[in-house]
């Protein structure tokens, strides 16, 4: 059985705002864990994959919808 992902909604911030709050969700969360993040700043495409890999963790999708881009983490 799959777990729902955990969702965080970072619309109309901005950078560094989408990654610090990505990041205080993820300290929140277990490994194994999926995280789907809305984000309107177009930074956010670059800003969170990179945190991510500095920080272990796998982006393991990410879409854009208009100006909203979607981009989901797996917890490691």
């Amino acid at each position: 059985m799959t777990k729902n992902p955990y969702l965080l909604d970072t619309s109309r911030l901005l950078c560094p705002m989408p990654v610090i709050r990505t990041q205080d969700k993820i300290a929140t969360l277990k490994t194994g864990d999926i995280l789907k993040v809305t984000c309107t700043d177009p930074g956010a495409l670059n800003d969170i994959p990179a945190w991510c890999r500095i920080n272990g963790h796998d982006v393991i999708a990410t879409d854009e919808q208009g100006d909203e881009i979607f981009i989901t983490i797996k917890v490691n």
